[in-house]
């Protein structure tokens, strides 16, 4: 036994040492001779004593003892004891290794892993140490609430055990980087079966500069998880109720092109002055209102659904300006007010951006000043607030000398559907969404907006949009002039209109026929496709929406089939515009876009943009 690096040795049942191998002396500083006949219980620590016991009816045991060297210290010795009986006496042969390096790592793993759980025991992770063979060392509160076992239980176990066998090797795998990991570990199992949705994480133990362990860092998701279930929930009604918005309101338009389009024709065909042209003003200022009701709601309708695009083309300013007041003008006189238009000398004519998405935020704040406003008048300014690569940033200041905004309710001016009826009366009529509407679109545009509550009487609101500038002029078309009205006479035109709404197919027929033209109407796209190849059109009015075969590809066939010399201009009409449409149309084969319903101008204009 003299070659034998591991200490051995032999002792009778009164703890005397009969033998014992020199390689003591390499391990303890023992001779071999110093031993022999000493009780070796002198030499182990007084709290490591009670280890050398037996257990009943068991003859070998593995046992982690401290044995004084000669220089003091106790060194940690693993000792493998077989017990021998001889008789009614026993002796002992032992078996000893020194293992004191590797008790101090884990002695410091122990500390670290104490130190890192105590820290973490208000925390609402669960957290598990582990050696690099998957075996659990610690745990904190929370991990034992995850898990159903205490941390007693839990020392020892195989972490294969609460996080998957499947994983176990993935875990290990990840001691080897060196550096947190998110892992693929999306559930703990409980002692009871069930399994805990969890968001795990991965961290190396390391202790002089080695890895040693691992911690796992669970956090169970099962709370957020719930909550984004119905926050999905939430979500997915609120886009039901604005998809049904937007379906209503398409649904509603398509009548009201026959409503606004009949009277329109009727007007033209009215003598001036008369009590039937008085009639009828009526009837088109009652259509124009449920129009702009209806607008409203299918604009926050599509905002709200995330279907609103903003087109970014080019457009001049001051037209744009001067139609929205050309709008509201006729209101403003009959109230006897005055409407200012103040624009800064830096200000940029020619910009890039939704030109019409700017009208319309105009339109409801000069709109909304001419209605709350009784004596004075309205004043738009507009000045340059900032200029970088190209952009713009414009600042637009709408005041008047209305009634003004109490301070209890300026909080909820841009709330959607909420109106000041506890102070205005119903001699103010709206859906209480322009203004939520207005908000929503100076933010697509990258700006704000926000009440002056600097202003003592009134009211006035600034806003600001991030424009693109555009240098040089820009076509006639871009510049906001409309076609000529009266095109009657320069071309008979052949037109094909494709709709399959009746009152929608009359009244598009008589606004075309009475400027001259000639017209073909088509209940749906199949026998557009058959008619165009029957007759050459110069123009079609498309319905996207109609049966048996919809606009767009009725549009791809007559484009993919016929002859480039006849090739008919088709203009897409629909009563809804959801983001996407317009580009829907051009990608077809479309050549423009107009939605409904229809006015006998926009008609015009339509045809003078091509012919």
């Amino acid at each position: 036994m003299a070659n034998i690096s591991d200490v051995v040795y032999y002792a009778t049942s009164d703890n005397i040492c009969r033998y014992c191998s020199p390689s003591v002396s390499e391990v303890l500083g023992y001779d071999s001779e110093q031993l022999v006949g000493r009780d070796i219980r002198g030499l182990i620590h007084p709290d490591d004593l009670a280890a050398l016991h037996f257990p009943e009816a068991q003859d070998f045991q593995r046992v982690q003892i401290r044995v004084l060297h000669t220089d003091g210290r106790y060194l940690w010795i693993e000792f493998t004891l077989r017990l021998m009986a001889e008789g009614t006496q026993y002796s002992v042969l032992a078996v000893g290794r020194d293992i004191t390096e590797r008790k101090i790592v884990e002695q410091k793993l122990q500390e670290s892993v104490e130190r890192y759980t105590s820290l973490k025991k208000y925390n609402h992770d669960a957290i598990i140490s582990l050696d690099l063979e998957g075996r659990i060392i610690n745990g904190n509160e929370k991990a034992c609430q995850l898990t159903g076992y205490s941390i007693p239980e839990l020392a020892g176990m195989n972490v294969g055990r609460i996080i998957g066998a499947e994983h176990l090797g993935e875990v290990i795998a990840y001691s080897k980087e060196g550096s947190p990991a998110e892992v693929n570990i999306d559930h703990i199992w409980h002692r009871e079966g069930y399994s805990v949705e969890v968001l795990t994480t991965i961290a190396p133990i390391i202790i002089n500069q080695e890895t040693v362990g691992l911690y796992i860092i669970a956090k169970d998701i099962t709370d957020q998880k719930k909550l984004l279930i119905a926050k999905e929930a939430a979500e997915k009604t609120n886009r039901a109720k604005s998809e049904f918005l937007a379906m209503m309101s398409h649904e509603i338009r398509t009548p009201m092109n026959g409503v606004i389009g009949m009277t329109d024709l009727l007007l033209e065909m009215s003598e001036p002055g008369s009590l039937q042209r008085e009639y009828l003003d009526i009837i088109r200022q009652s259509g124009d209102t449920l129009l702009a009701i209806i607008n409203d709601v299918l604009d926050f309708s599509k905002i709200e659904a995330g279907k609103t695009i903003l087109h970014e083309e080019p457009f001049m300013l001051m037209p744009c300006v001067d139609s929205v007041l050309e709008l509201l003008q006729h209101k403003a006189d009959k109230k006897g007010l005055k409407i200012e238009v103040s624009i800064g000398p830096d200000v940029p004519e020619h910009l890039i951006g939704d030109g019409e998405r700017l009208k319309q935020i105009l339109l409801n704040l000069v709109g909304n000043a001419v209605k709350f406003t009784y004596t004075g008048g309205i004043k738009v300014t507009l000045r340059v607030l900032a200029r970088a690569g190209g952009s713009v940033t414009l600042e637009f200041t709408v005041a008047d000398t209305g009634i003004g905004i109490p301070e209890s309710s300026r909080g909820r001016l841009f709330e959607p559907f909420y109106q000041l009826d506890h102070f205005i009366d119903r001699r103010h009529e709206g859906t209480g969404l322009g203004l939520a509407i207005t908000r929503q679109l100076v933010e697509m545009m990258g700006g704000s907006i926000a009440l002056d509550t600097t202003v003592e009487t009134g009211a006035s609101f600034v806003f600001t949009v991030k424009l693109r500038e555009e240098s040089g002029s820009l076509p006639d078309s871009a510049s906001g002039t409309e076609g000529d009205e009266t095109l009657s006479g320069e071309r008979a035109l052949r037109i094909l209109v494709a709709e399959d709404n009746e009152i929608n197919q009359i009244v598009l027929r008589k606004i075309l026929e009475k400027r001259g033209y000639s017209v073909d109407v088509a209940g749906d796209g199949l026998q557009v496709m058959e008619m165009a190849r029957e007759q050459s059109y110069d123009l079609i009015f498309m319905d996207v929406q109609m049966p048996r075969m919809n606009g767009l590809e009725a549009t791809q066939a007559i484009k993919e089939t016929l002859p480039p010399d006849k090739q008919p201009v088709i203009i897409a009409v629909t009563a809804n515009a959801l983001k996407g449409d317009r580009e829907l149309c051009l990608a077809a084969g479309m050549d423009e876009y107009i939605s409904k319903p229809l006015r006998s101008e926009a008609i015009t204009n339509i045809v003078g943009k091509f012919f």
